[in-house]
């Protein structure tokens, strides 16, 4: 039987009609066909969510990425992409994680008028209380969904007070309910990938690009056409700070050691943030 909101619609003939509500599944349903092997919750059924969860998968990872200007190579969504490449390294090195769906949006300067990023056209910005608010309803949603910890990674420098920030205020509100929201600086220390590129023999000369080897290799080994890697070569421009690019293969390979880099870092973080929070 198909149950009411409590909302009535005016429709054209002037009468009000009752919207049904969606049919509800029964939550404790059987799932009737195999799981996918995924971390990405927006790409899992809530089944899949659900047994995942029962099954120890007691932490969430929140990214927060941007849409921004990141010179003439690189997409816009430079951030996202990366991203898509760590956050499921950090995932499975954890083994009790799922991923959350990459917050696109965030602060990148003043819109009227327009600061920093939003000179350029493409780039998306959020009010850095608009950034704040978003997040913490995305941590109040995955603890109202019963995990245990969710964790904040960022990889623009501009996301990271706003995360800090928001993993405080839930501190604040107590943490009774079981659910911890860790912010992890460690992930986005770039510093020291580029302290262990250079102690690999890759030396760089910024060109002022914003843009360097390490991020362009993680986007080669996510999506090379992020990169524009075919546009490059046939322009006789696939370098980068003074770095060759080719062959593609070897960058790729570049790039699943920085974001394993980077994962184990960001790991070990984690693991640390929640035995020192544990009850």
């Amino acid at each position: 039987m198909l149950r009411y909101v409590g909302v009535l619609v005016l429709g054209l003939t002037g009468s009000w009609l009752a919207i049904p509500d969606p049919v509800s599944p029964d939550p404790n349903g059987a799932r009737p066909i195999a799981s996918a092997d995924t971390l990405f919750i927006e790409d899992m059924t809530w089944m899949e969510i659900r047994d995942a969860m029962k099954a120890g998968k007691d932490t969430v990872i929140v990214a927060t990425g941007g849409i921004e200007q990141n010179g003439p190579y690189l997409v816009t969504g430079k951030h996202n992409v990366v991203l898509r490449g760590t956050t499921e390294a950090i995932a499975r090195k954890l083994g009790n994680a799922l991923i959350a769906p990459i917050v696109p949006f965030v602060p990148e300067g003043d819109i009227d008028p327009p600061t920093v990023h939003m000179r350029y056209p493409g780039t998306v910005s959020l009010t850095e209380q608009t950034f704040r608010n978003l997040l913490t309803e995305i941590c109040a949603s995955f603890r109202a969904h019963g995990f245990k910890h969710v964790v904040l990674i960022g990889d623009s420098g501009g996301n990271q007070e706003g995360m800090k920030d928001v993993a405080e205020a839930f501190h604040r509100e107590g943490q009774q309910d079981g659910c911890r929201v860790h912010y992890i600086a460690e992930y986005y220390d770039f510093q020291s990938v580029a302290d262990w590129l250079e102690s690999q023999g890759i030396r760089q000369q910024p060109e002022g690009l914003h843009d360097d080897f390490g991020m362009t290799a993680m986007m080669m080994a996510v999506d090379p056409s992020s990169v524009r890697t075919n546009q490059r070569i046939a322009a006789g421009n696939f370098r980068i700070n003074g770095v060759e690019l080719a062959p593609a293969q070897r960058t790729i390979e570049w790039g699943r050691r920085i974001i394993d880099f980077r994962a184990t870092a960001t790991v070990k973080a984690i693991r640390a943030a929640r035995q020192h929070e544990a009850p």
